[in-house]
């Protein structure tokens, strides 16, 4: 079984890793129509899901709570943020600096962790926080602004970690939950979109319709394989295997897509990338012998 988790992590992050390539394929569509398809199909394809499997029932009973709404509803904001700003950036040429945002995430969260729910840190694990603090700053000189993107993603996706620990929900609930919080809005810009004109679907390419609709296959799949592998494998080891996605995705905005990476970026990544390393080391060191903690879901972007 833990084979079989092991290669649905893979599958997970893999999927994410290439996410770029398919809104690449749709670059001629707007972002914001782009995720109002990605929130659309992703509730129907789940809602199908949870009427097939005769989960409605329980869904209901779980949901129908003014706490756990609000826990949701801020959770949905914050993965529309995300979505939103990483369809965007991948078509304005900006993969290598999505990578960075998910690269300096892990570090993020554990700092918001400290900040929000006291967690206390070890002495050594300041050093790798210190060092991608540096690495962004370095960056910022370097670039002459804030890696805006960057940052947005990490910090959308780490406050949207630190909410879902607080939610009671699973993933297929939640995730039901918050695309459902989104539907009606987006269903209403999607109709405004196409009565003014300006809508893709339908009227588009056979290719393009059809990608779009796949948009809530590409959402769902890959955050169904995440949530099978969780309960399957250590947590230590998904934790580890989730920098194979920002990995992939550098890969490809540098190698595929030919976008800049110059002598400025490496030393910026390579103080991130040595932080998480530090990170990972120590992290692994420490907890050799102790059952590791839940780490936030990750959500590729």
């Amino acid at each position: 079984m833990t084979n079989k988790g092991l290669w649905y992590a893979l599958g997970a992050y893999g999927f994410w890793g290439f996410f770029p390539i398919y809104w690449k394929w749709l670059h001629q569509v707007d972002a914001v129509q782009l995720i109002g398809h990605r929130i659309g199909w992703s509730f129907i394809m789940l809602m199908i899901f949870v009427l097939a499997t005769r989960q409605v029932k329980a869904l209901s009973a779980a949901a129908l709570d003014r706490r756990v709404l609000m826990i949701y509803f801020v959770a949905a904001i914050l993965i529309g943020i995300n979505w939103l700003m990483y369809v965007w950036a991948v078509n304005a040429n900006y993969i290598v600096e999505t990578s960075l945002g998910y690269f300096i995430n892990p570090l993020l969260s554990v700092l918001m962790g400290v900040i929000f729910l006291k967690e206390r840190l070890r002495t050594f694990q300041w050093v790798p926080i210190v060092l991608a603090a540096l690495g962004v700053i370095y960056l910022t000189v370097a670039y002459g602004r804030l890696p805006w993107i960057a940052l947005t993603l990490a910090f959308s996706f780490g406050t949207y970690g630190l909410v879902k620990k607080l939610a009671p929900l699973g993933s297929l609930y939640g995730l039901t939950l918050e695309t459902g919080i989104l539907f009606i809005p987006a269903l209403i810009y999607l109709i405004y979109a196409d009565i003014s004109g300006s809508g893709a679907f339908l009227h588009s390419s056979l290719t393009t319709n059809l990608l779009l609709i796949g948009a809530g296959a590409v959402t769902t799949i890959p955050l169904l394989m995440f949530a099978t592998a969780a309960q399957t494998i250590p947590l230590s080891m998904v934790g580890i295997m989730q920098f194979i996605t920002p990995t992939i995705q550098f890969i490809l905005g540098v190698v595929v897509y030919k976008e800049p990476f110059d002598h400025a970026h490496q030393i910026g990544f390579g103080l991130v990338w040595f932080a998480l390393a530090l990170f990972v080391l120590e992290n692994f060191w420490s907890r050799r012998n102790i059952t590791p903690e839940p780490i936030p879901e990750m959500g590729e972007g």
